[in-house]
């Protein structure tokens, strides 16, 4: 069950693990280190301050949308949460204040993808978890297809996922998302990516060039810093990976114990 715990900001909780961490005086505070990530996308995507719609599948708090709102004012953002006690639990102690363009709607998000117009959106931002693991049916050659429709021909699509050695999920994602779209690259820490721990990766999916130099950039300053990994360089880390169909799509992996924390 969701919970929320409060000190000078908002910890919120799922079964014991940190879900979302919102700070109310200041939405571009992010203590995640995946939710700056993520953020840094965001970003370097368009320029500063400009209105992007965004679709965000998983809402968790609504950390990332909160940001979205804060530095780039008159974004519409859509947020689509399978959870309806955690959007009960987040309207009623964490409501987003008014005016804000945040809906939130609850529903399956492979299910909202499909339902989407086409080419409605800036960003998809995904960032779903079943418990602590990426649901098989977001994990598809077939939900990448979808995400490629919804997005704008400059659209990107971005993800928190979560693996370790030897990257067997994350492998495949990459080739997943490798045969829909033309550009992709990871950022995640150093140690995650030599596996020596298991941790989270932001992949980046887009048809048009990466802003790779601007993401390294803000990704090395970051108080963990984190590499981007593109190019022949994720070409090696995915080596030998295949795509995979709703067929054989599997979830990430259960993270070992004490994985998850607040950076």
């Amino acid at each position: 069950m969701p919970d929320v715990d409060r000190d000078r900001a908002w910890l919120l909780t799922v079964d014991g693990a940190p879900q979302s961490y919102v700070d109310l005086d200041d939405p571009t505070h992010l203590e995640f280190e995946y939710a700056q990530r993520l953020a840094h996308v965001l970003d370097t995507v368009a320029e500063p301050g400009r209105p992007l719609d965004l679709l965000h599948l998983g809402g968790g708090a609504l950390t990332l949308p909160r940001y979205a709102a804060a530095t780039r004012p008159g974004s519409r953002q859509r947020v689509v949460e399978a959870d309806r006690a955690l959007i009960a639990l987040v309207a009623e102690h964490l409501p987003v204040p008014e005016g804000a363009g945040i809906e939130v709607r609850a529903g399956d998000a492979r299910r909202e993808l499909e339902a989407a117009p086409d080419a409605c959106a800036d960003v998809i931002v995904a960032d779903v978890f079943g418990g602590s693991r990426v649901p098989a049916h977001l994990a598809s050659l077939e939900y990448a297809r979808t995400a490629a429709r919804v997005l704008r021909p400059a659209g990107y699509y971005v993800a928190n996922l979560a693996d370790g050695a030897p990257f067997d999920f994350l492998r495949s994602q990459v080739a997943t998302f490798a045969a829909v779209f033309e550009q992709l690259c990871l950022i995640a820490e150093p140690s995650m990516l030599r596996g020596r721990r298991f941790g989270n990766a932001v992949l980046v999916a887009a048809h048009t060039e990466l802003p790779v130099a601007a993401l390294s950039r803000l990704a090395a300053a970051d108080a963990f810093p984190a590499r981007v990994e593109h190019g022949p360089g994720l070409v090696r880390f995915a080596a030998g990976a295949r795509p995979v169909g709703d067929a054989d799509a599997v979830r990430s992996p259960e993270p070992p114990g004490g994985s998850f924390g607040i950076g």
